[in-house]
């Protein structure tokens, strides 16, 4: 819903998300981290939690509503993601740098410092630390 209480559009996308790291020093074969681990951590998330989801604003009561009445009648509802904010590329890179990939990567002795999540070749939002 936007700031005046009317149902925002809904729609779909596709996207790519490019994650940068810094580490403070190199590993012993000269890399901040392995890609694959970032693959493997960062793309099961993306895989497990908003692959082919519905990621909806928790503020959306009216997608709220729609989500808990399917579930109560038993209905499989296609798989949702709720968020703390609008699900603009802005709001999912900021959610992945700030929530996600500090939770994912704590062992591996980097830290995320930008995400971009590209919408289409030319448009994408980029969050930094």
């Amino acid at each position: 819903m936007d700031h005046e209480g009317k149902c925002a559009n809904m729609h779909g996308h596709g996207w790519e998300v490019r994650v940068t790291a810094h580490a403070q020093a190199l590993d012993t074969i000269g890399r901040v981290i392995d890609f694959g681990v970032i693959k493997q951590k960062l793309g099961g998330w993306l895989d497990e939690h908003w692959d082919h989801a519905f990621l909806y604003w928790s503020n959306d009561t009216p997608v709220q509503e729609a989500f808990t009445a399917f579930n109560k009648a038993g209905t499989k509802v296609q798989k949702a993601f709720v968020m703390p904010y609008n699900p603009t590329s802005e709001n999912l890179a900021r959610y992945l740098i700030t929530i996600v990939c500090p939770t994912l990567f704590t062992n591996d002795q980097i830290t995320v410092i930008a995400v971009d999540v590209q919408e289409t070749p030319n448009c994408y939002a980029t969050v930094t630390l």
